[in-house]
């Protein structure tokens, strides 16, 4: 028993035809048919059932196929180990992104990731912190762009670059009068995002509001991504803060956008286990967000 007979079969039971299946695997169906039965003999069980039209599989086959593609697939992630060691710019690089992160972030790098590193293929896995935290301790995920600190020895973190936040109010709201105004100003009003977001957090530290149990409007929304907070903004349903790479996007959804006095910021990290065999692929990530961000200007 060898790889190609295994892919042999896993060819014939997704064609369910011998001339279909060897066509795939660019091989004569006779070839395709003899290792086929080649297979069968060794195993000593009958694999397939064969018809004039058609091919199906047995009942015992079909348990077989199962052990065949999973066979398959570990067989490709050890030539993807091998071809990574070979070359650490090289593979998927499991990348997990907090929700108000990764749609303004995303479109600056993605592009200049392929032009300068054509051979790493970025794999996002949106989520909120507690979520990515977890599945890099698993090792489902390689690296993570988180805007909160972990406090996890287990892990390494280094700080990509500050952003700060910008005040996001109706377009008629008296504060929306002046070119900036204090992060305290906004308390009494404050929407944030549904509990478990970072950014929920940040924005009532930054406005002097206490963590705990909020009362009136504000607390009985339940937002769960930003452009659903904006969005209830622009109908005046109260106020929040933004952060300054979403300030392009959302300010097209009729808010007024306004520098705070108190200069508040998350500081945006790039979080990985110590021991990650693929240091280079990491550099070349945070070598392309410093220089999108730059390159953006939306920062200063």
């Amino acid at each position: 028993m060898n790889l190609q007979d295994l892919r042999y079969l896993v060819a014939v039971a997704e064609h369910r035809h011998f001339g279909r299946a060897a066509e795939a695997c660019n091989v004569s169906q006779p070839t395709l048919s003899s290792q086929i039965r080649k297979l069968e003999e060794e195993l000593g069980v009958t694999l397939l059932e064969r018809t004039n039209k058609r091919v199906e599989m047995t009942p015992v086959g079909s348990r077989i196929l199962m052990h065949a593609q999973h066979a398959l697939d570990e067989a490709r992630q050890m030539e993807q180990v091998a071809r990574t060691a070979r070359d650490p710019l090289v593979g998927p690089l499991k990348l997990g992104v907090i929700p108000t992160l990764a749609p303004y972030l995303m479109p600056l790098i993605l592009k200049p990731l392929q032009r300068d590193y054509p051979g790493l293929t970025i794999e996002l896995w949106e989520d909120q912190t507690k979520a990515l935290v977890d599945g890099l301790r698993n090792h489902r995920l390689d690296a993570l762009l988180l805007a909160t600190a972990t406090d996890a020895p287990e892990i390494t973190e280094i700080t990509l670059f500050e952003e700060p936040f910008l005040a996001a109010l109706p377009l008629n709201h008296r504060l929306a009068a002046g070119a900036s105004l204090s992060e305290e100003a906004l308390t009494d009003e404050l929407l944030v995002l549904a509990e478990g977001h970072c950014l929920a957090n940040q924005a009532l530290a930054a406005c002097g509001t206490k963590h705990g149990p909020r009362r009136g409007l504000q607390a009985s929304m339940q937002a769960a991504t930003l452009e659903t907070l904006v969005h209830l903004v622009a109908a005046g349903y109260g106020v929040t803060l933004v952060p300054a790479l979403a300030a392009s996007s959302l300010a097209q959804r009729g808010i007024a956008l306004r520098q705070l006095s108190g200069r508040s910021c998350r500081a945006i990290r790039l979080a990985s286990r110590p021991g990650f065999v693929r240091p280079q692929a990491l550099r070349a990530l945070e070598k392309v967000i410093r220089a999108a961000v730059d390159s953006a200007k939306v920062l200063n």
